[in-house]
């Protein structure tokens, strides 16, 4: 650290939140020149189009604890109501509306109260949702999805994830990530962890004994 660091450059999340800037920037990008018939394509999240779900991306960093303890409050701890109603307030008039919200928070480091690689989390994961209906696609950063993979693997806190990989080996074959015993699951970095966060849309990049197993985990079956 040198003493020309910047005080809010320091601290917990130090090396992720730079990670998340670059994804959150990545898909502005992406989404720029999206002719406005596309914004209602429906997202890999159920119900919820692609637009609806850049409106999510930019609902979750505009809630800092205080913030969304009101709104859980607020909605008598419903807390998919909450989702909706944070939602709704980030939509705008228009998809140029919604985009450009969302373009405001991609320097930010608000939160709610979750660890700062949830955050990245939510990020890739919601991109993804995005991009692959679109027929878009992104090389990600080998750091950040892996990452995001090791925090998936050993929670169930954002999404169930954790539980659904139980005695399954999953390996990727594009860089270190591996945990697990068990049937194998193996492929991109990417493609485990849309799978373990319940995207059945990627199964069919997955290799081995065990993707039947994460399929019927999945819905699928």
């Amino acid at each position: 650290m040198t003493g020309s660091e910047p005080a809010a450059d320091r601290g917990p999340g130090t090396g992720v939140w730079p990670l998340i800037r670059t994804e959150r920037a990545a898909l502005v990008a992406d989404l720029a020149d999206l002719p406005d018939d596309q914004w209602a394509t429906p997202s890999l999240c159920t119900g919820l189009t692609v637009r609806e779900v850049l409106a999510h991306l930019t609902a979750g960093a505009s809630l800092n604890a205080v913030r969304w303890l009101a709104g859980v409050i607020r909605c008598r701890f419903d807390f998919d109501k909450q989702v909706a109603m944070r939602l709704a307030e980030q939509l705008g008039a228009t998809p140029a509306e919604t985009l450009e919200r969302f373009r405001r928070v991609v320097p930010g480091r608000t939160k709610p109260p979750l660890p700062v690689v949830a955050m990245l989390g939510e990020t890739i994961v919601h991109a993804e949702d995005i991009r692959r209906p679109l027929g878009i696609r992104r090389d990600y950063p080998t750091e950040a999805v892996t990452r995001v993979a090791e925090y998936y693997q050993g929670t169930d806190q954002v999404v169930l994830a954790k539980g659904r990989i139980g005695d399954l080996r999953l390996v990727a074959d594009d860089g270190p990530f591996e945990t697990g015993s068990g049937a194998l699951v193996s492929g991109s970095t990417l493609a485990l962890t849309m799978a373990m966060t319940g995207r059945a849309a990627y199964l069919d990049d997955l290799e081995g004994d065990g993707v039947e197993r994460l399929r019927e985990r999945c819905g699928t079956a």
